[in-house]
């Protein structure tokens, strides 16, 4: 069995899975993954979630594929959050809420992934209906999470 991937190396290979990526406001896309993935070290989260949250969107944005994911060297918990993060073509809220509820590890992460995308510095920049939709859909997946508002 190959060693699994350190963290530096989870991070290097997500950074190039998203390079030339952007986020809704124009910023390089990794800033969100770094983000995503220092909210969860300062929730307490552990290696893989910390993996995860640099993986997250990664087989959702087609950066990376979910062969090469079921193949890499990462653990199966890494696996299993990644996959529950995925949003999946058609698929409810109330559906990728329940997936994430059900899969352990993976609450954590999307909870930084949700404080990073409502931030309202991030979401200052964007137009007024944008932000509006977007600051709606965030708060109904922490109601559907059971996530408290964030302070």
């Amino acid at each position: 069995m190959t060693e699994p991937l350190t963290p530096a190396e989870v991070e290097t290979l997500a950074r190039a899975a998203h390079e030339g990526q952007t986020d809704k406001a124009g910023r390089p896309y990794a800033e969100h993954l770094q983000a995503v993935a220092e909210g969860v070290r300062a929730r307490g989260g552990d290696a893989e979630q910390i993996a995860a949250a640099w993986l997250h969107d990664s087989v959702e944005d087609d950066a990376l594929t979910e062969r090469w994911l079921s193949e890499a060297a990462l653990s199966r918990r890494t696996k299993d959050i990644v996959l529950a993060l995925t949003k999946r073509a058609g698929e409810p809220p109330e559906a990728y809420a329940g997936r994430i509820l059900a899969t352990p590890g993976a609450l954590l992460v999307k909870e930084a992934d949700l404080a990073h995308n409502a931030d309202p510095a991030r979401l200052a920049v964007l137009d007024e209906p944008t932000r509006r939709r977007l600051t709606e859909k965030y708060a109904r997946m922490r109601a559907l999470l059971g996530l408290s508002v964030p302070d």
